[in-house]
């Protein structure tokens, strides 16, 4: 992009507002409209809003940006830009790196999301009720989870402890993004998917009264979850959730997840 040198910079008594040249890196151009996806594109600021500030304006979460470079150095999100600044919005680098474990809150569209997750021995805490942005926010400050969710206005709250915007609408593919992005350590089998309590080896003889005598006769390895206590055996969908693990493990670490579940 070429700047027209333009030694009128006075008008009305007033300095213009500085313009700037902003571009993104290609993996945010899901965010920007398209005349903005192509190279640098001008940008009018106020002359006292943070760099990070625009860019949200302009449609991207900060919680998608990996680094902000102007006049090719890297600023942090408070650098106020200066007029005929060049930026460059980088997208995060995979796998993520977290100030702590990959511990992860999910909002009430990622009902399948969570479950996927627990199921994997993630770490995984689910709201099925629309508690609003908020709670949802201060929730993950004080448990330190990182907020999934397709809301960017959630993301844009300054006090959750990190987030990721998820990008699909289907489940299969939101489980490999975020295996992709934050690479957590799986430990299948260990997690109840209904409440995200851990799941320990139960005898057939102390869960008698909770299970039917077809499912007696038929099955002779149990689990149970210590918080909710719900039962857990090898049932008729037990392969189409041994696949789901299949595929993730073969993912782990730096392998592509296998398409088509």
């Amino acid at each position: 992009m070429h700047w027209q040198r333009d030694t009128q910079r006075w008008h009305a008594g007033c300095v213009d507002r500085p313009e700037i040249a902003i571009e993104f890196a290609p993996d945010l151009h899901v965010f920007v409209p398209a005349a903005r996806r192509s190279g640098r594109s001008a940008v009018r600021t106020d002359g006292s809003s943070s760099l990070g500030h625009v860019v949200e304006s302009l449609g991207v979460p900060l919680t998608e940006v990996g680094a902000l470079l102007v006049d090719g150095r890297p600023v942090g999100n408070a650098h106020v830009p200066a007029d005929r600044e060049q930026v460059s919005v980088l997208a995060v680098e995979r796998p993520q790196r977290l100030p702590g474990p990959a511990r992860f809150l999910l909002d009430v569209h990622l009902g399948t999301l969570a479950r996927r997750l627990r199921l994997l021995g993630v770490d995984a805490a689910y709201e099925n009720l629309d508690i609003g942005d908020p709670a949802l926010a201060t929730r993950s400050a004080a448990e330190q989870r990182v907020m999934l969710s397709r809301d960017r206005g959630l993301l844009r709250r300054r006090e959750i402890w990190a987030g990721a915007y998820v990008y699909s609408h289907r489940p299969e593919e939101q489980l490999k993004d975020v295996l992709s992005r934050f690479a957590p350590p799986l430990d299948p089998w260990t997690r109840c998917t209904a409440c995200n309590g851990v799941l320990r080896a139960a005898d057939k003889e102390s869960l008698h009264d909770r299970l039917h005598d077809g499912t007696q006769r038929s099955f002779d390895a149990y689990a149970q979850c210590d918080d909710c206590g719900q039962v857990y055996w090898r049932g008729a969908h037990h392969a189409h959730l041994e696949e789901i693990v299949a595929q993730a493990l073969r993912g782990q670490p730096g392998e592509p997840l296998a398409q088509g579940l």
